[in-house]
């Protein structure tokens, strides 16, 4: 008995500190004095915070519209509540509360808060999608790319339902301009399957040089250049690309694997064989790692929101291993 009351003491303080930080609240805004330290904002934004660390979202949640009352635009607040709402998925709730949060921070910080925008309106999006809503997602989706043009997720997602809707063409504008602004391994790919299906070589070929040379240390884009020429028995400029790769990247399994295929197909056995014994030496797979530039956690291919930190459009490839 006496161990549950010692468990359950800390629990009664927290409730019963919160509960007068409200009440001083409430008395403050009728005019009223308040027994004991009136609570203010800070008070108030302190204690949510501490909530909200102790995965009592809801509680927390309370704490910063009481702020609110008295002060309609505090961004803290704002951010706050935003968090609980991205916390517990609620994205119609955040995006009313990204709208007031953008009208109320400086114009120095609205690049930071639109980028949140996108977020929210691409979560939408992709909740309207799995409800079989195509026409309410890609309204959604373009409010994502309004509010951050380099949102590779939603640009992605959006060329995605213009093609799950039978409109191919506008799907291929999408990727293309997303491919201008940030020209990743997962935009190029969608282009270029529609290329090649549309028998487009000379298509491929520019996209990826056209890559390369804006992300020139984009290696992975480098090596996806010369998987193409590889592909098309361009073997003269797939051997030279994948040797100017190998030299920046010496370890790279995947250019071994290739460089040995290009030495096969020229019938070089001996060179060949030596570039697939360094790829099976070095790898454990062929698959590309895209680290987080946030937290660091590296996953074995790219996906738009990073499983450590839970941001989103934060990984990219790795440049070597």
């Amino acid at each position: 008995m006496l161990t549950s009351l010692r468990t359950l003491a800390p629990l009664g303080r927290d409730a019963a500190r919160g509960l007068a930080l409200l009440h001083a609240f409430w008395l403050r805004s009728r005019g009223e004095p308040s027994t004991g330290n009136a609570a203010t904002a800070d008070d108030l934004m302190r204690r949510a915070v501490e909530l909200e660390r102790a995965g009592r979202s809801g509680e927390a949640a309370n704490l910063y519209r009481e702020v609110l009352k008295s002060e309609r635009h505090h961004p803290g607040a704002l951010r706050g509540l935003r968090a609980v709402a991205v916390t517990m998925a609620d994205w119609p709730r955040a995006l009313d509360v990204q709208q007031r949060l953008i009208a109320a921070v400086p114009s120095v910080e609205r690049d930071a808060e639109s980028r949140w925008l996108a977020v929210i309106h691409y979560e939408l999006g992709r909740a309207q999608l799995a409800a079989g809503r195509l026409s309410a997602a890609l309204t959604e989706l373009r409010q994502a790319l309004r509010a951050d043009p380099r949102f590779v997720p939603a640009a992605l997602a959006l060329g995605d339902t213009h093609e799950a809707a039978g409109d191919l063409k506008e799907a291929v504008r999408v990727w293309e301009r997303a491919a201008e602004t940030d020209p990743s391994v997962s935009v190029l790919a969608r282009l270029e399957r529609v290329y090649r299906s549309e028998g487009r070589p000379s298509r491929m070929i520019a996209l990826y040089r056209a890559a390369a040379e804006q992300a020139p240390d984009d290696l992975a884009v480098a090596t996806a250049l010369g998987r193409v020429y590889f592909e098309l028995e361009m073997l003269d400029e797939a051997a030279d690309q994948f040797e100017k790769i190998e030299v920046r990247a010496p370890n790279l399994p995947v250019v071994h694997a290739f460089l040995g295929a290009v030495f096969e197909r020229r019938g070089d056995t001996r060179e060949a064989f030596d570039e697939y014994r360094q790829a099976l030496r070095l790898a454990q797979s062929f698959t590309w790692p895209h680290r987080c530039r946030h937290c660091e956690t590296v996953v074995t291919t790219w996906e738009d929101r990073c499983p450590g930190c839970r941001r989103w459009h934060v990984l990219a490839p790795v440049a070597g291993r």
